[in-house]
């Protein structure tokens, strides 16, 4: 049997995580998401997102009416907005360690879904700690 991988956010899948950050992205950048602009965020068919949508509708995570287009429910807005913070803790944590842009990317689409709150919240404080300390983010740069 195939187990879906858990994202850490009221138990959605990696998958839907990716969704409701991309479906977030687009409303807060555009006023609105669409199957198309979803589609082509993420570089996947219509037909797959319309699937999604219909799954996360169900969940409770968003509202969507065919032909419409969709927007979050207060549910799938706290999960996109989890997924949103953990992303960019991660990335600005990876830039102070002067990790290139490419392995950033990599690393955190592997990290960001499966991350403990613990962990997150230990990153956040080393992140914040290396963002006074310059020095000290020179030394981890220089030994890197």
């Amino acid at each position: 049997m195939r187990r879906k991988k858990a994202g850490f956010a009221s138990g959605t899948s990696a998958a839907a995580e990716d969704y409701l950050e991309r479906i977030l992205e687009l409303i807060n950048s555009k006023g609105y998401a669409r199957i198309v602009d979803i589609a082509s965020a993420l570089k996947i068919s219509q037909a797959s997102v319309t699937n999604m949508v219909q799954r996360l509708d169900t969940e409770g995570l968003l509202k969507y009416e065919k032909y419409r287009g969709l927007i979050l429910t207060e549910a799938g807005e706290k999960v996109a907005r989890a997924i949103t913070h953990r992303h960019r803790l991660l990335t600005d944590f990876f830039k102070l360690l002067g990790l290139n842009e490419r392995v950033i990317y990599h690393d955190v689409e592997g990290m960001e879904h499966h991350i403990s709150p613990p962990t997150l919240r230990a990153i956040e404080a080393l992140t914040d700690l290396l963002r006074r300390r310059p020095t000290l983010r020179a030394h981890i740069e220089a030994n890197a």
